[in-house]
Formats: structure tokens, sequence, C-alpha cells
């Protein structure tokens, strides 16, 4: 019996996904789509998980669509439900209403690259590196690549990338913003699940909600995020108790006098 090819599991109010298909550089196929998809809605309606690490099996985070399998079936979807399917992939990570930590342990490449954009938190590998193929293939993006690259790292170095195909490393990755901080492989893991903890010592519901109001404010205007904050946050402030308050105030100053120490 063949292995998953993508593992759950469960520990502490924390998931670990793992892409796993090494042989292949964890290459996303038809099966492994609609298994991440099937996950996803597991975990959404899994109340005891707070964080979700996202990462691959053997050296490769993901090398992108399975070229091979496309060789052989084309690009066109068998069914309407298959469509829905592969489409649903990222819609599931940006409406995963807990943060998401990719943990990259190896190459993150064209479709393995935006699945990486959809996490809200990138801890890489020094063995880690990205590479926008599309252009090389002769596909364009269809998981907001082409949109969001640019956000996060600008116009000229996002063209940089995808018109090359090239590669950058994971300390490039770093300078250009595109990851928060580069580790040694066998820190990854441990350094993923130090800060799943610290966000799973936050309040829940202010998490997702927080999580929820940067996401949307990011895609407008300053202007326009800036009204929404405010109506945001007067509606969260109004349901907030002073006793509720004053009981998170202690739990704030045990842990700011701890990170003095």
């Amino acid at each position: 019996m063949s292995e998953p090819v993508v593992l759950l599991e469960r520990d502490g109010g924390i998931a670990t996904l793992t892409l796993n298909r090494p042989h292949a550089m964890n290459a996303v196929s038809r099966e492994m789509r609609i298994s991440i998809v099937q996950k996803f809605q597991e975990l959404q309606d899994d109340p005891e998980i707070g964080v979700l690490i996202l990462t691959g099996a053997g050296r490769a985070f993901c090398a992108g669509l399975d070229l091979k399998e496309l060789s052989e079936k084309g690009m066109v979807p068998d069914s309407p439900d298959e469509e829905m399917m592969g489409r649903s992939l990222i819609n599931m990570m940006h409406q995963f209403n807990r943060p998401i930590i990719g943990a990259i342990n190896g190459v993150a490449v064209t479709g393995g690259f935006e699945i990486a954009l959809a996490c809200d938190i990138l801890i890489a590998s020094t063995e880690a590196r990205f590479a926008d193929t599309h252009a090389r293939v002769g596909l364009l993006p269809g998981w907001c690549l082409s949109q969001k690259l640019p956000r996060l790292i600008g116009i000229g170095r996002a063209k940089e990338l995808s018109l090359t195909g090239n590669f950058i490393s994971a300390e490039t990755a770093a300078a250009w913003g595109l990851v928060n901080r580069v580790v040694p492989p066998h820190e990854l893991i441990p350094v993923c699940r130090k800060l799943a903890e610290d966000i799973l010592s936050c309040v829940p519901d202010t998490v997702r909600k927080y999580k929820h109001l940067i996401d949307k404010g990011y895609g407008i205007t300053l202007e326009e995020g800036l009204q929404l904050e405010e109506k945001v946050s007067s509606d969260y402030a109004r349901r907030a108790t002073a006793k509720a308050i004053a009981s998170r105030r202690t739990a704030v100053q045990d842990r700011g006098r701890k990170d003095l120490v």
C-alpha cells in the first residue's frame, strides 16, 4: 500500500501538513491537489487547531505542478469537479482562518512557489530556493503569483524572477523580504513550532480576526484600510469586557518580564 500524498499530524493545537511525494520533488499531482483541499476542509472544521505548519518531505518543498502528468493528460481538467478542486487549493489556503506557517525546507518552484506565497509566514531552511518557471514552461500563473509577488518584493525584482525563470537563494529571499528568516535545516521545524506556540499563546478569536483584517486591508488602499481597521476595532472593542482585559493584562506583564530577563 502506497503512502498518502499528503500527511497530516496534530499535536497540541498545531497541525503539520506535509506534501509527501519526495520521489517527485513533491510535485503537485491531481491526487495531491484533491488531498490538500480535503485536509484544509478537515482542519477548518477542527476547533482544536490554532496554527498550521506546511512543509515538504525530502529535499523539496514543492516543485510545482506535476509536468510529467501534464505532459500525458494536458492542462484541461477531466471534469468540472476536478477544475473546481484545482482552483480551490489556493482559495482554501486564503480562506483558512488560522495562521499558516510555511516551513520551506527545499526548492519552491512555480506552483510550489505559489503555494508558499499563500502561507501567512515563511521560514526558510538554508537549503531553500525559489523560482518562477511559468515563462520557461509556456504557461501563465493562475494561483496569484503575478499579483502577490510584486507586492511582496517590488515590481522590478518580481519581473526579474518571473521573466527569467532564475532561482534565488534563501538568503536572497530573506534580503528581499520574501521570507521572514533563514535557519539551518535541522532547526526549521523546531523554529516553526516555537513560532506556532507563540501564536497559540494569544487570544484565538483575536488572532483569527487579526489575520483577516491584515489580509483584507492588504488588497485595498491605505485610506480604505484605515477606515476598515477603525470599524472592525470599534465593533470588536464593544465585546471586550473589563474582566477579560484584566485577566489578559497579567499574562502580558508576565510574558514581558520573562522576555526582559
